[in-house]
């Protein structure tokens, strides 16, 4: 064989070598149930959508009324969806920069995709079912629970395990967040689900606390949910999908560090912001307001970080629908969290708490930031975990990014404008002093907006079909018939 030749063919068997040390089938597995679960939970949401703006469809069923849906969606596109996505990219990311094997194979690898679906199911069948804490965002019963507290483990020892071993001296600092989210949402996950079972036999439980001390663990809980299974192991994903996409090294390495810092060490404390004007002490309400507003700037740096990342690269957005969806998702972290914290201020929460402005702010960060940064990064992952060369059609990822963009401003401004709408008509007097509206004629008055919402998450719904099957044809090895151009002139000799 000529030397050339024998040199090509060594080199390949070291990439494959090196490839295989790779724990990637259970990796592969998520990242098909991060796509499963996103259209599950994407549909289940427009169902729910639906009943609120014609509330016929709860099918006078009790299993289908919105007080049992409404959890099997919001838990299908946080802990299922994202969930999955955090498992997908925390583990494939862990390998590559610490450049070593899976801690405990591909057993571990599979047990935390085996255990983490049936988790899933488990707490679906009971929201179902009508078995739930009725607690936000925790709404599984306590075995439930206790087997999610396994597998989160298992997590923590897969990942933790990895970096121990890990032959890269250097820890990156996506590794960083995704450690930070793994730890601190197992110490939430067990501080807010301590609980008494009737019996071992029964479904039922109480929770330890009690009263106002329940409500301030609920949203201790509820909130750092939010930051750290929401932000903070999404932010993981951001640190290492978009300089992969954009080719360049993160902008600042140091800036990345005081973002995790200042961010770990102030959102814990943002919790209270939820209960102003209720029993809690008004100091914790005020400490709530305070570290929120705060929050604004490490966020804020974040989201340069992530940006800035793209100097030199901007003209990559125009051939890289991956990268789009990224940017994008970045400009709606942005968004997502100045509006927080101006929420969080006393005299505008005053107006927006228990409002259709609450759900609009929630959803321009978790369809904006957390969906557009997932879909982002399976767009790059997918090709790459199943060997194939490039995504099947870029252009049905184009028409993704527009649907699901379009969809996202129907849902979000109908919210806007709905929430403040019903605040502004709930705190509305006559001249004698009472109410001028019935809490009936706000919801009539809303109607229109929840119309418009439903289509902006039919939209939203449609972007994520056509997404799974670009990645069904692009993991098949197929690739997209290509558009003759058709040009008036013959082209100038190169």
């Amino acid at each position: 064989m000529p030397e050339g030749g024998h040199a090509a063919r060594l080199a390949a068997e070291i990439g494959s070598l090196r490839q295989d040390s790779y724990v990637d089938g259970p990796i592969r597995a998520m990242a098909v149930a991060t796509m499963f679960w996103g259209i599950v939970g994407f549909l289940v949401g427009v169902v729910v959508a639906a009943q609120l703006a014609f509330p016929l469809l709860n099918l006078d069923l009790e299993w289908t009324t919105f007080g049992r849906l409404r959890p099997v969606h919001t838990s299908a596109v946080i802990f299922a969806f994202g969930g999955n996505a955090l498992l997908c990219t925390s583990l494939y990311v862990v390998q590559r920069t610490c450049r070593a094997r899976l801690f405990g194979g591909k057993e571990m690898g599979w047990f935390l995709f085996a255990g983490y679906q049936f988790f899933i199911v488990m707490a679906a069948l009971g929201y179902v079912l009508g078995v739930t804490q009725g607690k936000e965002y925790a709404e599984p019963e306590w075995y439930v629970d206790l087997w999610l507290t396994v597998v989160w483990v298992a997590y923590l020892v897969a990942f933790g395990g990895t970096i121990i071993k890990r032959e890269e001296p250097h820890i990156y600092v996506a590794n960083w967040f995704f450690l930070a989210f793994i730890i601190t949402v197992a110490m939430l996950h067990i501080g807010n689900n301590i609980a008494l079972p009737l019996s071992l036999g029964h479904a039922k439980s109480y929770v330890a606390a009690s009263g106002v001390q329940d409500a301030m663990i609920q949203w201790w809980y509820g909130h750092n949910a939010v930051g750290f299974f929401l932000t903070a192991g999404f932010l993981g994903i951001m640190y290492y999908f978009i300089p992969k996409q954009a080719d360049r090294p993160v902008y600042s390495y140091r800036l990345s560090i005081v973002h995790f810092w200042s961010l770990i060490f102030l959102y814990i404390w943002a919790g209270p912001h939820h209960l102003h004007y209720t029993a809690l002490p008004d100091w914790a309400q005020t400490l709530g307001m305070v570290f929120s507003v705060m929050l604004w700037m490490p966020s804020w740096g974040g989201m340069i970080n992530g940006l800035m990342t793209l100097s030199g690269a901007w003209d990559k957005l125009r051939t890289d629908p991956g990268l789009r969806f990224s940017v994008a998702a970045v400009g709606f972290y942005a968004m997502a969290t100045f509006e927080g914290p101006v929420m969080s201020v006393k005299a505008v929460n005053a107006l927006s708490h228990y409002t259709d402005w609450t759900i609009g702010h929630v959803h321009s960060g978790a369809l904006g930031w957390n969906g557009f940064i997932t879909f982002g990064a399976l767009y790059w992952l997918v090709p790459r975990l199943w060997g194939k060369t490039e995504l099947y059609s870029k252009k049905l990822a184009e028409w993704h990014f527009w649907i699901a963009t379009l969809g996202i401003v129907l849902y979000i401004t109908a919210m806007w404008v709905s929430g403040i709408m019903q605040g502004l008509m709930w705190r509305s007097y006559d001249e004698l002093g009472f109410l001028q509206y019935s809490f009936v004629e706000t919801v009539a008055a809303m109607h229109p907006y929840y119309v418009i919402r439903m289509l902006g998450g039919v939209l939203y719904l449609s972007g994520a079909l056509l997404m799974a099957y670009n990645l069904w044809r692009t993991v098949r090895g197929e690739t997209a018939p290509k558009v003759a151009v058709i040009r008036a002139h013959p082209a100038p000799a190169e």
